[in-house]
C-alpha cells in the first residue's frame, strides 16, 4: 500500500496531472489546480516508476468502470453490485473506497474524457503490455458480471482496447478469456472447449502447443510480475484468480487428452 501513503501524503515531487490527476483531485475532494505530487526518497517518481503507476492504474480503473457501466445509459443494481464485489475482493480500506467509489462517479458523468484518460494510462505505464491487458480484463469481467452483456458496452470495450494497442482479434480473446473456462473454486468444470478458450487455442492444438499457451499466459498474469510492473498492491488476488483460472483450464485439457 506504499503507493497509496504516498498519494495521502502528498510529499512534493514530480506533479502527477493531466486528467488522471483532476480525476484524483475529484476523488480526495481537493483542487489540484498543478496536478497531485508523488515523490519517493530518492527524488520525483517518473512516468513508468512503480509508484506512479501504481497511482495511475487504480485511477483508471474505477473511473472507467463507471463510464462503462453508464454505456447504455444506466447504471443498472447489478453493475454497482459487480463493482462493489471488485472492491471486496481487492480488500480496500475505508478510504480507498470511498474514493474509488467516487473515481466511479467521476466516470459516470457525461464528460468523462475516456481517450484523454486512456492517453495517459498508456503512456504512463510505459509499454507495459501484460499490466494494460490485465486493466482491460478487468473492465471486461466487470461488464460482464451482471450476465447481460449490453452491445453498447462491448463497442466501447473495443474501443478502449483498440486505444490501448490491442487489434480486433486479442481483443475478442479476452472476451473469452472473461466469460470462459473454470472459475476457481468451482466444483463442476465447464465443458474441455471453454478451456481451450481460455488458453486461446483450439482443440487442434498439439500438446507442445497446448504447453507454449499455458506457459504464456502464466507469465502475463503473475502477480509478482504484475506487482513488480505497477498493478496496485490490492489488486493481487484478482491477479491469482486469473492464474487459477488458466491452471485449471490446462489441467482439464491435459486430462481430456488422456
Amino acid at each position: 500500500m506504499a503507493w497509496w501513503g504516498t498519494l495521502i501524503g502528498g510529499t512534493l515531487g514530480f506533479m502527477f496531472g493531466g486528467p488522471l490527476g483532476a480525476l484524483l483531485g475529484a476523488a480526495f475532494g481537493r483542487n489540484f489546480d498543478h496536478g497531485i505530487k508523488l515523490t519517493d526518497q530518492h527524488g520525483a517518481f517518473d512516468a513508468g516508476q512503480q509508484e506512479r503507476v501504481q497511482a495511475a492504474f487504480f485511477t483508471a480503473t474505477f473511473s472507467v468502470m463507471g463510464h462503462i457501466a453508464k454505456a447504455d445509459g444506466k447504471v443498472t443494481p447489478e453493475e454497482i453490485s459487480a463493482t462493489e464485489s471488485i472492491m471486496g475482493r481487492m480488500q480496500l480500506n475505508a478510504q480507498q473506497r470511498k474514493a474509488a467509489i467516487k473515481l466511479f462517479n467521476e466516470g459516470k458523468k457525461d464528460n468523462f474524457p475516456l481517450h484523454e484518460v486512456l492517453e495517459q494510462f498508456r503512456h504512463e505505464c510505459m509499454r507495459r503490455r501484460n499490466l494494460v491487458q490485465m486493466f482491460l480484463e478487468i473492465q471486461i469481467a466487470t461488464a460482464m458480471a451482471d450476465g447481460h452483456f449490453h452491445a453498447s458496452e462491448k463497442h466501447i470495450l473495443f474501443t478502449i482496447g483498440e486505444q490501448l494497442g490491442f487489434d480486433h482479434a486479442a481483443i475478442e480473446h479476452l472476451f473469452s478469456f472473461s466469460g470462459s473456462g473454470p472459475s476457481p473454486g468451482s466444483s463442476r468444470p465447464p465443458p474441455v472447449s471453454s478451456a481451450y478458450q481460455v488458453l486461446g487455442i483450439d482443440k487442434a492444438a498439439s500438446d507442445a502447443e497446448v504447453k507454449k499457451a499455458y506457459r504464456r499466459l502464466m507469465s502475463q498474469h503473475h502477480p509478482d510480475k504484475l506487482i513488480a510492473k505497477g498493478l496496485p498492491e490490492e489488486m493481487i488476488k484478482l491477479a491469482t484468480e486469473k492464474t487459477q483460472k488458466i491452471k485449471a483450464a490446462y489441467e482439464q485439457i491435459k486430462e481430456s487428452r488422456h
